[in-house]
């Protein structure tokens, strides 16, 4: 088999050690040396040619382009561009493979041309960041293993495909399995009826290996996950700052399955952002607008759960400050993607197949590839500022929240806004205050959840339902029966008097 030509680029003299380490680790790397060949331009024999067109020359025959960046620039030609530079718009240009590394150093200013350069990349490649020569080879093997099984030469499983050789069928829920079984043949026509058996069930999603349960199986439907991934959790803060700050208004791990993660985050973040009360133009149900739409919310939270590195120590992280909301997870982008190609719908390449199918089969995902690109396209009709991706640690996208500058200037004088006046008065009254917006007449607990778009049954029981009740402001219908399937919710007179108070605010 023919191997690949991987062009390394960069500037020479700045990374002579990761050059070199990276040239013999490809030749003597037991694996890598059967698919890659390495070529570094001071290895290249002497040539009569000017040594502009030699290295370009080889950027043009090579199948991989890659690239090291780090503070200085290089040599430059009558135009004011390195070679690097040159080199990396060669490869651009001949539609080359391209990943790059980024050399971190907190201690050393980059050239000026340099940061323009790392800016330009970022935007357009896949890139990964590094400190050591050691970490380089590390993200070199990772990235380059990745491609040889996208590329099918070599069969190596995903973490969700992998077995989990402590678990058994007793670790699976099968309330869990019912459940999704509801959703799916609902959302997607899934052809298995409630009741089937567990092992049929987890057979047609592939989540069974050799009558051996798989990771998958275990973090979508397993009575306790963490038992399992103590990572695989979501990490939930709010801060009234603009940075990670004491004091930390709330904070909570969401651990259960991946579903229950991503209903309890989205539910956080929805409890903490400011809501307006719209027209009842369609209903008579007044529809209630977050701050950051909630599909916004949910696509991003959805896409850090699905997407993470489970193989990492470190987890999902939602953390929401007075200007924006930050999501992270210990992911990385594949080689086929780069930040602009986010920006828009493009083809998928999960990082874990088996949990992104059954996200989609319960609609948390809607279709491969355009999660990213809605959660722009949403930002841009909200009037959002846009969002931003990064990759200098893991996967982070930033989320703006609206009237930055105004709530920049509020936060800074203890009256940040976006926060409502839930912020002054605690978490509870702001969910009080919904529920009062919501309730008309006589409804059902599901009722007044659905309206509130929330997920998760028990946030929604613990920060907007019972402090409704305690608070005086809606009363059971059937006080005597509090578990009645006929039981309703409705407005007390202090309820509607608040109501009233509420709704004239809005319409100012």
């Amino acid at each position: 088999m023919k191997k690949s030509k991987v062009f390394i680029s960069s500037v020479q003299k700045e990374f002579t050690k990761e050059r070199e380490a990276l040239y013999q680790h490809f030749l003597g790397n037991a694996l890598l040396s059967n698919f890659f060949e390495p070529i570094l331009f001071e290895k290249l024999p002497a040539a009569s040619v000017a040594p502009d067109k030699v290295y370009l020359d080889e950027v043009e025959s090579s199948q991989i382009y890659l690239m090291l960046l780090g503070t200085e620039y290089g040599y430059e030609d009558g135009n004011g561009l390195s070679p690097t530079e040159l080199e990396y718009r060669h490869a651009q240009a001949y539609n080359k493979n391209c990943i790059a590394f980024i050399k971190w150093s907190s201690a050393v200013k980059r050239h000026e041309k340099e940061m323009v350069l790392i800016s330009k990349v970022q935007n357009t490649l896949s890139y990964k960041r590094f400190e050591t020569t050691e970490q380089l080879i590390d993200e070199v093997d990772k990235t380059f293993v990745a491609l040889l099984k996208h590329k099918g030469l070599i069969q190596l499983k995903d973490f969700d495909e992998t077995i989990q050789p402590n678990a058994s069928f007793t670790d699976i829920d099968q309330e869990k399995l019912d459940t999704f079984i509801a959703i799916a043949r609902a959302k997607r026509g899934f052809p298995l009826r409630v009741g089937a058996p567990l092992e049929k069930v987890l057979a047609h999603l592939n989540m069974i290996d050799s009558d051996k349960l798989t990771n998958a199986a275990l973090l979508a439907f397993g009575l306790r996950p963490q038992k399992f991934f103590k990572s695989a959790i979501v990490k939930c803060a709010h801060f009234h700052t603009l940075q990670v700050a004491k004091p930390i208004l709330d904070h909570k791990d969401m651990s259960g399955d991946v579903f229950e993660q991503v209903d309890q985050a989205v539910d956080f973040v929805l409890s903490k952002i400011s809501i307006s009360v719209g027209l009842r133009e369609t209903s008579n149900q007044a529809p209630l607008n977050f701050e950051i739409p909630r599909p916004v919310v949910a696509e991003a939270i959805v896409n850090a759960v699905a997407h993470r590195d489970y193989n990492s120590n470190g987890s999902v992280q939602v953390m929401l400050f007075a200007d924006r909301l930050e999501i992270f997870n210990p992911g990385h982008l594949t080689t086929e993607l780069s930040i602009e190609k986010l920006k828009t719908d493009h083809a998928s390449y999960p990082t874990n197949q088996l949990l992104a199918e059954s996200l989609y089969q319960t609609g948390y995902i809607e279709r491969y590839g355009t999660g990213t690109g809605e959660i722009f396209r949403l930002a841009a009709e909200a009037g959002l500022k846009e969002p931003v991706f990064s990759l200098e640690e893991g996967f982070k996208l930033t989320i703006w929240r609206p009237n930055v500058a105004e709530q920049a200037t509020g936060q800074a004088t203890g009256q940040a806004t976006g926060q409502a006046t839930g912020q002054a008065t605690g978490q509870a009254a702001e969910g009080v205050k919904r529920v009062v917006l919501i309730i008309r007449g006589e409804m059902k607990r599901s009722e007044i959840q659905s309206f509130l778009d929330l997920k998760h049954r028990e946030t929604f029981l613990d920060n907007y339902l019972k402090p409704s009740i305690e608070s005086g402001y809606i009363e059971m219908t059937l006080p005597d029966k509090p578990t009645s399937p006929k039981q309703r919710y409705k407005l007390t007179k202090q309820g509607k008097e608040l109501k009233e108070t509420l709704e004239s605010k809005s319409a100012k």
